[in-house]
Formats: structure tokens, C-alpha cells, sequence
């Protein structure tokens, strides 16, 4: 640099002010042909890696490829700036180191913190690609607890680099933290109960939950620190503060194994010496139904005399999960039920009443009234 400084001086006459925008100038024209090649290189690096069965790669490029530029611009700036503060010995040009080390850990900080989501949706957008089952919920809580750790550490070493003491300010943290936590327990409560979500996972991204408790019914879409939101089955989203999952029970009908049939089908007093072979028949029809899963309970039984009806349980469960196909095979069962009756002769009751008069003279007199009517 000093070479350069002497050939400037030759070429300008000594003059000192012609010298420092000269020198000024060619930093940052190198800064600017510098940041331009270093945008090309990322720029062709990142579409070489991008199809690359590593996903590390194209993650690392892709993250540095704007934090490059912008530290490129940090340190040059800083340069030029420290060669003005040589020359004139300006006081406003103290502040170049620790304006410098802010933007050297920023830029790091901005590059990791990519970096982080950058694998995170790598990892997530690769299995889905092989087919492979993957728990969003486990990438996402990994994903930000790795970004929080390295926010904090990065304001850390920012106030390290600074001058302040970390033991300092730790210690005050501890003493306002008692504070911040009496002004601040609902998103304390809230931030506990997303990692209890996180840690248990009684649901994840994609599930179907439901409390009895609360008016809470839907699939869900994101779970954050703060609220977890919720799309209901009429398309409305749903915000739920974490902190409501630790007081409620919570359903997760995505992870049943079965869906249950549990319907009672009532014949007619008229057909109760066609009752045995109907309940036979039926049984025998659900045994050789592709679509029920005979290892799970399956109960078909003549249980009760009704008001009105013999009833028959039916008791068993289907192999899918799914709500559209369980229905579908729902219809099939019943229907295939109804057959069974009609072939058999007998009839699906209705709800009957029989009114008997006390008689009088006129009454006894009538012809006795028939079984029919």
C-alpha cells in the first residue's frame, strides 16, 4: 500500500488530497470488481450444485452467496476508511473496528442462520423425494433451536468484541429475567408449552387433532414458539397459544390404526325366527369382506327385545384410516346388510306403536280385531 501511495503521489505532484481520492477510489473500484466476479463464482457454483445428490453443497453456496457480497463491502469500506482516518486523522473514523467487527459477525451470523434453513428444508425436500416418512416437526424444532443458539451467541461475541463483559451482562440478565418474567408469563407459558409440543409430540405438522375440551378441530399447519396454527374443516386458520396444550386433552385421530363400525340394525317382531340366520349371514359377509380388518374386534349379535325392533350389533373395524374411504366402506357393509335381510325375507323395522283400548259394552260386542290391524 505503500508502494501504491508513492506511485499516486509521483503521478498527482504531491498533492495530498488528489492522492487519498485516488487511493479511495481504487479500493473501491476494487471492492467493486471484486464483488462482481465473487457474485458470478457463487452464481455458477450454485446452479452446478443445486442438482447434486449432496444436499451440503448446495446449501453451504446458496447461504454465503449474499453475505459474501455484503461482507466483501464491509471490509472494503473499512479499508478505505481506515486509509482516509491514516491521512487526516479524523475523530468520526475512530468508530472503523468496532463498526468493522459488528459487520464481520453479522454477516456470519446472516450466513449460518441460511445455512441452517437451508439444510432444513434440504433434508425435509429430499426424503419426501425417495418417499420416505419424515417428522416435520423434529426438523423444524432442531431447525430453530440452532438459529436461536446461534442469534445468542452471535450478540455475545458482538458485545465481547465491543468491549462489554459477558459475565456482566449475563449477570444482569439473571436479575431482569425475574422481571421480564413476572411482565412476561404468558409468552414464557407459551414459548414452555411449544417445547413440551416439540418434545412430546402429541401431534406435528399435517395431523388432524381435536379436543373435547375446546372448540379445537382441525389440521394442523405450523407450529411455532408463541401459537400453533390451525386449519379448520371449513378453511378457516385457527391460532392456539402453546400454553392452551398443557391444560387440555388433545385428540389425534391421524394416528389411529382403525376406523370403528358401530352401527345397530333392528328387524321386525315378525322375523325374530330369522333372526339367527341373518346375524350368520352377516358375520360370514364381514369375515370375507377384503376391507375389514379381521384381526380387530368384530362382535354381530342379537342383543336386545326394543320398543319397536330385535336389534342386532354390529361391531367391527375397517383397515383404512382414511375419512373419505372409510365412509365408502361403510356404505358397502350396510347395504351389503340390507341384502342380506331382503334375501332372507325379513324387513328393517320402524318405530310402531300398539294402543290398547280399555273395552266397553259397544267394543266387546265388535268382531275382535285381526293381528294386522
Amino acid at each position: 500500500m505503500n508502494q501504491l501511495e508513492q506511485w499516486l503521489r509521483r503521478v498527482t505532484g504531491g498533492d495530498e488530497s488528489t492522492t487519498l481520492l485516488l487511493q479511495v477510489f481504487i479500493i473501491v473500484l476494487g471492492v467493486v470488481v471484486a464483488n462482481f466476479f465473487l457474485r458470478r463464482l457463487l452464481s455458477r457454483l450454485e446452479d452446478k450444485t443445486r442438482h447434486t445428490p449432496n444436499p451440503w453443497d448446495f446449501a453451504l453456496v446458496s447461504a454465503a452467496r449474499q453475505p459474501a457480497t455484503v461482507l466483501a463491502w464491509v471490509i472494503g469500506v473499512a479499508f478505505a476508511a481506515e486509509v482516509v482516518q491514516a491521512e487526516t486523522e479524523a475523530a468520526v473514523f475512530g468508530a472503523i473496528e468496532p463498526v468493522r467487527t459488528v459487520g464481520v459477525i453479522a454477516c456470519l451470523t446472516w450466513f449460518l442462520v441460511r445455512f441452517i434453513g437451508n439444510v432444513q428444508d434440504a433434508v425435509v425436500a429430499r426424503r419426501v423425494a425417495r418417499g420416505e416418512a419424515i417428522d416435520r416437526t423434529t426438523v423444524d424444532a432442531i431447525g430453530k433451536l440452532l438459529r436461536v443458539s446461534v442469534l445468542i451467541t452471535s450478540v455475545l461475541v458482538g458485545l465481547q468484541s465491543l468491549g462489554f463483559s459477558i459475565s456482566g451482562v449475563l449477570a444482569f440478565g439473571g436479575i431482569g429475567g425475574i422481571a421480564v418474567g413476572f411482565a412476561a408469563k404468558d409468552l414464557l407459558a407459551n414459548f414452555f408449552g411449544g417445547l413440551m409440543v416439540y418434545l412430546d409430540r402429541p401431534f406435528a405438522v399435517g395431523d388432524w387433532i381435536r379436543s373435547p375440551d375446546k372448540q379445537i378441530e382441525g389440521t394442523v399447519e405450523e407450529i411455532g414458539w408463541r401459537l400453533t396454527r390451525i386449519r379448520t374443516f371449513d378453511k378457516r386458520p385457527l391460532y392456539v397459544p402453546n400454553a392452551v396444550f398443557t391444560q387440555i386433552t388433545v385428540e389425534n385421530p391421524s394416528r389411529m390404526t382403525n376406523r370403528r363400525i358401530n352401527e345397530t340394525i333392528g328387524l321386525r317382531y315378525d322375523d325374530v325366527h330369522k333372526v339367527a340366520a341373518i346375524v350368520a349371514d352377516i358375520k360370514a359377509m364381514l369375515r370375507a369382506h377384503p376391507e375389514i380388518d379381521q384381526d380387530q374386534t368384530m362382535i354381530v349379535n342379537f342383543t336386545q327385545f326394543a320398543a319397536s325392533s330385535l336389534d342386532i350389533m354390529v361391531y367391527t373395524f375397517t383397515r383404512t384410516t382414511a375419512w373419505v374411504a372409510f365412509h365408502e366402506i361403510k356404505q358397502d357393509v350396510m347395504l351389503k346388510i340390507a341384502d342380506i335381510v331382503t334375501r332372507h325375507g325379513a324387513e328393517i323395522a320402524f318405530p310402531t306403536r300398539t294402543l290398547h283400548v280399555a273395552g266397553t259394552q259397544l267394543i266387546a260386542e265388535a268382531p275382535p280385531v285381526s293381528a294386522a290391524s
